[in-house]
């Protein structure tokens, strides 16, 4: 990410929030994000098959909400960490001295 702006963490915030997955994508690391999408979808489908109907559409799909939940945070940490490092110049100073 030397040289190029990373994008603002509120956005990758945002893209996290409207579709799992896509704030990693965003962030800059799609196999993360389509991973965290994939298992969203198989634990939504796995909960929505092994519960009855008379249970909430929450309840039903309750281990995908739950995976995606947890990809949010990560995301804008991500995203938060390549900012900081773009900003405060330690990613050029840090590939400097790896280069030497």
């Amino acid at each position: 990410m030397i040289g190029k702006t990373p994008i603002n963490p509120l956005i990758v915030l945002a893209l996290a929030i409207v579709l799992p997955g896509m704030g990693h994508v965003a962030a800059g690391q799609p196999q993360r994000g389509l991973g965290f999408a994939f298992f969203t979808l198989l634990l939504a489908l796995l909960t929505w098959h092994t519960t009855g109907p008379d249970i909430s559409f929450i309840g039903r799909s309750a281990g995908g909400l739950f995976v995606w939940a947890l990809s949010i945070p990560d995301a804008y940490r991500i995203a938060r960490v390549n900012y900081e490092i773009w900003r405060t110049g330690a990613g050029a100073g840090a590939a400097a001295a790896t280069a030497r």
